[in-house]
């Protein structure tokens, strides 16, 4: 029996020392013999170097670049590795002072002193030449590439967007993101991040004492590569953007121009605007500082952000209304008396009584709150809510009073009030048609975007419906099928058809408020409006489409503070519309006028 216990000892024991020897084998061969968790534990020789891809690129309708990459650099540091170093030279190479070089390395401190974080960036291409060279003089510093966004035009700066540091709830909420990369802000460049950015690759480097790159690390068995973003092609024309801007150059307001059967963009222009290359770089934050006091705000997008009442292009979408209700058609006539006309004015002095289509030329106020009231009064309504919410119902159809489904980002509703507005603020039994009367002629608490604006164009120019207005058509190649379903109403056609004649006549009636404009070739309807602004001069608007048969564009116009419709808002429309459909402008005296005009100055 004691012999039993001794042999089970030895074997415990024989066990214990060979597991034993297991161990310190191992031990010595990660120790002494492996060098990779050495390498792991000493920051110093072994470094991981994020390889950033370059951006996707961004093209126009017809292939013109208007966004792609330059190299830049960012300088990166490890506090606890800066030992010794000619503080003197490095602030010289870097073209900073010596009190902004302690701010940035205690700010690296204070992110990590054990690990890397940026100490400078966005170092120009011709700037790290002369860093590179002496880099081994500064241990603890190093080097990473990434890419800068450039723009070989100043033009479509609130489309394009911009991009920026990433801030922390970014990171938080991203695992893609670390502090100091880079993601995009606004614009295309946010809504498109995912697929621009590309894919982040890894590299493992050797580097010497003296801070000097060896060479990689066990053969690149850890790297991986990055991938690059996807291209972009998106509906803007770049020709048509520019001279919009041109033409809106030296005025507050907005240009939209869609094309009716895709709903893609061709121009969006927001004024004042500004150059995209101003928030790229080093300087970005000095920009960007000067561009959010400037108290004509050109950051601000007018064209999606900027709500305004419609004015007398509302008509047009009472009008429908009026004809899908069975209370209005094209023989239909009212009398007015002109400036003495009660109980809304009429701009001006015209026959009597006039039809439906003159009526549009005319755009007379009168005509059109008899045509809202007729809507309202109708005698299958118990009450004014039931009427006005059947109304409303109608309008929201239109895409009005809601964001339009779209890449568009940034977007307001406008104002489309439902009837316990005016319960609220008349009382539930205090209010009637008459009280509501600026809805008829598009004033009063109805408002709408530009955007909006262009796309009642383009809805009216389609005869009934609408395609999301959008930016990308294509990516990496690939059609974009996102915004490709049609938005309908119920309004018959030949509703559209009424309206569409008396738009015509905008243009080619003997009072047609846009006649001077007129383009002999081309058949074009538009309307003019005037909303009018409490706090100073009211602002011109105008929509239009051309051809009238298969309309290749339709726009709005807005320009704050400059009075009628037809006198600042109705040619810019006009010229747009005759530069994309012709190339050229024959209207060139109306052209010097609008390029040279100065509506505002610009005060800081």
């Amino acid at each position: 029996m004691t012999k039993s216990y001794a042999h089970r000892k030895t074997v415990i024991i024989t066990i214990i020392v060979i597991i034993g020897i297991i161990f310190m084998a191992r031990l010595f061969f990660l120790q002494v013999i492996d060098n990779r968790y050495k390498l792991s534990a000493e920051n110093n020789v072994l470094r991981k170097i994020t390889i950033y891809p370059a951006r996707g690129l961004i093209k126009d309708r017809n292939g013109e670049l208007l966004v792609y990459n330059e190299a830049s650099y960012d300088l990166f540091v490890t506090p606890n590795q800066v030992i010794d170093i000619d503080t003197a030279e490095l602030c010289k190479l870097l073209k900073i002072d010596n009190n902004t070089f302690l701010e940035l390395l205690y700010k690296a401190k204070s992110y990590s002193n054990v690990k890397p974080s940026i100490f400078l960036e966005q170092i120009s291409k011709e700037d790290f030449g002369y860093l590179e060279e002496r880099l081994y003089k500064f241990p603890g510093f190093f080097v990473q590439s990434r890419t800068l966004r450039k723009y070989p035009r100043p033009i479509a700066a609130h489309i394009l967007g911009y991009i920026g540091e990433v801030t922390q709830n970014e990171v938080s909420n991203n695992p893609y993101y670390n502090s100091g990369d880079y993601i995009g802000k606004n614009g295309i460049e946010k809504f498109y991040e995912t697929e621009l950015r590309g894919e982040k690759g890894i590299k493992y480097k050797l580097v010497d004492v003296f801070n000097r790159e060896k060479g990689t690390y066990l053969e690149g068995r850890f790297d991986t590569m990055s991938n690059t973003g996807k291209d972009l092609q998106i509906s803007i024309d770049a020709e048509l953007q520019a001279y919009g801007e041109l033409l809106m150059n030296g005025k507050k307001g907005s240009i939209v121009a869609i094309e009716p059967s895709t709903g893609e963009i061709l121009s969006m222009v927001s004024s004042p605007a500004y150059d995209p290359n101003l928030l790229i770089g080093r300087i970005r934050s000095s920009n960007f500082k000067n561009l959010s006091s400037d108290s004509l705000e050109p950051l601000f997008n007018r064209a999606i952000m900027a709500q305004y009442p419609p004015g007398s292009t509302f008509k047009l979408l009472n009008t429908l209304i009026g004809l899908n209700d069975g209370v209005l058609n094209s023989d239909t006539r009212y009398a007015c008396q002109g400036v003495h006309s009660s109980p809304i004015v009429c701009s001006h002095n015209h026959y009597s009584p006039l039809d439906l289509n003159h009526a549009i030329e005319q755009s007379c106020n009168p005509y059109f709150y008899k045509v809202f009231k007729s809507i309202i009064e109708q005698k299958k309504y118990a009450t004014i809510q039931q009427a006005y919410e059947n109304w409303r119902s109608q309008m929201s159809e239109f895409g009005i009073g809601q964001k339009l489904s779209s890449d568009i980002i940034g977007q307001k509703n406008g104002n489309l009030p439902d009837f316990s507005y005016f319960d609220k603020y008349y009382g539930k039994n205090g209010w009637k048609v008459i009280t509501i009367r600026s809805l008829s002629i598009g004033q009063g608490e109805i408002e709408l975007t530009p955007l909006q604006l262009a796309n009642e164009a383009a809805l009216i120019a389609n005869r009934g419906y609408y395609l999301p207005p959008h930016f990308v058509t294509s990516i990496d190649g690939n059609p974009n099928a996102a915004f490709n379903e049609p938005i309908r109403n119920k309004i018959p056609r030949e509703h559209y058809e009424t309206v569409i004649e008396g738009m015509a006549l905008v243009y080619a009636g003997e009072s047609g408020s846009a006649r001077w404009y007129r383009i002999d070739s081309l058949q074009m309807c538009g309307k003019t409006g005037t909303s009018e602004n409490p706090f100073g001069e009211n602002h011109a608007v105008f929509i239009a489409f051309a051809p009238r048969d298969n309309p290749k564009i339709a726009i709005s116009v807005v320009v704050e503070n400059s009075g009628f419709g037809a006198t600042w808002a109705a040619p810019i429309a006009s010229l747009m519309i005759e530069k994309y459909l012709n190339g050229t402008v024959k209207h060139t005296a109306t052209e010097e006028k609008m390029l040279t005009t100065v509506l505002i100055k610009n005060k800081r």
